[in-house]
């Protein structure tokens, strides 16, 4: 792992999991895209969110609230002074969003397994179907930290509060060739995106083992296009996943200050009524 990166206390490797799993105060868990794949085989030790279920609001479109979330950390045997460790699949895409939930939520020590459940197995490490036996704890979260977060007003208001808007979807979702992924269903009524914004897809920020690319590569990534530590910084895709892990990299990895997730992302723009849309390729 780089030393180079702004925050390296947020990313722990392998070696450091399979060492400290059993630790009484760590926890690790596995987010991930695929919500069978925690059942199949996971990390002893490891508890599994499903993100569908336990990190959202099943009524409105939001984030988990405060109290569900306070539950599910408790259940999971997290209080305030516990390290958690996350990982998951898709290069930690889920991870990453738990991550995010977790700052907004004011927990101090949340890390990324870096090159998640990939790198692991494919390592040769050991995993298992057990699921670990849980002694629940008391947690309290702060009232959520909106600097991290952005909404709809700030995107539409971009020329009296200037922000560059990263699109990190894959380049036929930025073009509006497709309205989503296939097979994923939350989908929009136009496809394109937000003008102005740039496409820098989210695997270009990891290497071929899951891995989070260096300090150097990842600003040559985002500083040609003017995506910078001096600039008020949007990510945004479909839902607000994917954009987590650009977040993750700018703000923890770049250590650039001012960055939000947009989670409302394309399923929110591209339904709303007279929102202007741009197609085709980069500004």
């Amino acid at each position: 792992m780089a030393n180079s990166y702004a925050h390296p206390e947020v990313l722990v490797d392998t070696e450091w999991v399979s060492r400290h799993r059993s630790d009484p105060n760590t926890r690790l868990v596995e987010v991930d895209v695929d919500t069978q794949a925690y059942k199949e085989a996971h990390i002893p030790n490891a508890v599994g969110w499903n993100w569908q279920t336990q990190l959202s609001d099943q009524v409105r479109r939001d984030l988990v609230s405060k109290k569900d979330l306070e539950q599910l950390l408790g259940n999971s045997g997290i209080d305030n002074n516990t390290s958690v460790i996350l990982y998951g699949d898709n290069n930690n895409w889920f991870a990453a969003w738990a991550f995010w939930q977790l700052k907004i939520y004011g927990h101090r020590d949340v890390r990324i397994m870096n090159g998640g459940r990939k790198k692991w197995i494919k390592e040769g490490r050991e995993v298992t179907t057990e699921i670990p036996a849980i002694s629940k704890k008391m947690y309290t979260a702060t009232d959520p930290d909106q600097s991290l977060r952005a909404y709809v007003n700030e995107i539409s208001s971009t020329t009296a509060n200037p922000i560059s808007l990263v699109d990190v979807r894959s380049a036929d979702e930025y073009s509006g060739k497709v309205l989503a992924p296939p097979g994923l269903p939350e989908t929009c009524q136009r496809g394109g995106h937000v003008p102005g914004a740039y496409n820098i897809p989210w695997g270009k920020n990891v290497n071929e083992d899951g891995t989070f690319r260096s300090f150097e590569d990842l600003r040559t990534l985002y500083e040609p296009l003017g995506i910078t530590s001096n600039k008020n910084i949007v990510a945004y895709c479909r839902i607000g996943e994917r954009s987590s892990l650009t977040w993750f990299v700018l703000k923890y990895l770049l250590g650039y200050a001012n960055v939000k997730n947009y989670d409302g992302s394309w399923t929110e723009w591209g339904n709303l009524v007279n929102a202007p849309v741009a197609q085709g390729g980069q500004p």
